[in-house]
């Protein structure tokens, strides 16, 4: 009943839901539907590190919305080109075209078809651990059963594996027959586990000497969560094709994929589209979330309080026997445990921090970098107590 009213329709669900109605937020808060509020180091799994309803997004939202909703790409709009002219400077070196789509997997099936166009190859190659999205052709490049099971015989066959880390196989699993070689910077969802430098410049190196391009999947890691712009620009590498989302709108569903003009001159006339990718409301998001960006020291906040949240991570759960290791970069940050971590989960959202799994042991932290040392203190506060009922 709702209401009154019987409601016979109900909401699938893939995953069990966590037992919380959430209302209305507000940079680093979210609000339960009994006016409860949390700190939210969730944030969808990472989808508002801008903060909810960031100002500058839901200013440039507003604004569209008075102009108009739905316009297809093959005509121009004002709200594209505000958008690009937004994104001036905040692309990696060399990326100067782009093309906007709805979900992170939608950016992946375009960038693995883009690589397999432009190359003419049919090989992929991706790590063990990854995490890539979930419509098929993400899906073929996802590792971990519990994606695959019962579709393994339709997911693309070409796709090799990779170690992380693993820099004495680089040179024989990528050969002349890859087309691209996708990697996540920070292994997210199977981990929080940052890859060094010397194995994303090995990647590099290798796709350049055998002609495969280098997709570099910062969906979750990109946008200033690890507390530089991209996180694959530690390491010094140049991609030939950047997936990002989340962060890019704010919150808003969008998704963009990046890639050289080299690349671009490979393709051709109706190779992708897409009904609602690149929409006005779309492309006003990801200016609003680009002159947060720029104009409110975003990347500077999530370097400096990523280092807050490790120091007192490492100070307050040292000697914690459950405790295998503490990780991250920036505020994308895992606590290994040497248990299943949904008991933390559940008791830290029952103390008023919403946190989320990465992996098989990990508790995930993603915080927005509006997140206090106050906010800091309380969450890793609470965390200690939750791991503490563990011991």
């Amino acid at each position: 009943m709702e209401g009154g009213v019987l409601v016979l329709i109900r909401f699938a669900e893939f995953y069990r839901g966590r037992g919380l109605c959430i209302e209305r937020g507000e940079a680093q808060y979210v609000w339960d539907c009994s006016g409860r509020r949390y700190l939210d180091l969730h944030t969808g799994f990472g989808a508002a590190f801008l903060g909810h309803r960031n100002p500058y997004v839901v200013a440039e939202l507003e604004r569209q919305l008075e102009r108009i909703m739905v316009v297809h790409t093959v005509f121009d709009t004002p709200a594209r080109r505000h958008m690009l002219e937004e994104l001036d400077g905040l692309l990696p070196d060399g990326l100067t075209r782009i093309f906007l789509l709805n979900s992170g997997a939608e950016a992946v099936e375009l960038a693995l078809k883009v690589a397999v166009a432009a190359t003419g190859r049919g090989k992929l190659v991706a790590l063990s651990r990854a995490f890539h999205g979930r419509t098929l052709g993400a899906l073929s490049l996802t590792w971990g059963p519990k994606y695959r099971k019962g579709l393994e015989h339709i997911l693309y066959p070409r796709v090799e594996r990779l170690r992380p880390e693993d820099v004495s196989a680089v040179d024989k699993v990528i050969d002349e027959e890859t087309a691209a070689v996708f990697v996540e910077p920070v292994i997210g969802e199977g981990g929080v586990i940052p890859l060094s430098n010397e194995f994303l410049r090995s990647l590099w190196s290798r796709c350049r000497e055998v002609g495969a391009l280098l997709v570099v999947d910062e969906i979750q890691s990109g946008f200033g969560r690890t507390g530089v712009l991209w996180a694959h620009s530690r390491a010094g590498v140049r991609p030939d094709i950047l997936v990002a989302g989340k962060a890019i709108g704010g919150g808003f569903p969008v998704s963009l994929v990046a890639f050289t003009e080299e690349v671009h001159g490979r393709l051709w006339e109706g190779l992708h589209g897409s009904t609602y990718g690149g929409n006005p409301l779309a492309c006003s998001a990801v200016a609003g979330a680009a002159r947060a960006v720029k104009e409110d020291d975003v990347v500077e906040k999530a370097a400096r309080m990523g280092r807050v949240f490790l120091e007192l991570l490492a100070d307050l759960l040292d000697g914690y026997r459950v405790v295998r290791d503490i990780r991250g970069v920036g505020l994308m940050i895992g606590v290994e445990l040497r248990k299943p971590p949904g008991r933390v989960i559940k008791c830290m959202q029952e103390r008023g921090v919403l946190a989320l799994k990465a992996g098989a042991t990990v508790v995930r932290l993603l915080p927005p970098y509006l997140v206090t040392e106050e906010d800091a203190e309380e969450a890793v506060k609470v965390m200690k107590e939750c791991i503490g009922s563990l011991q």
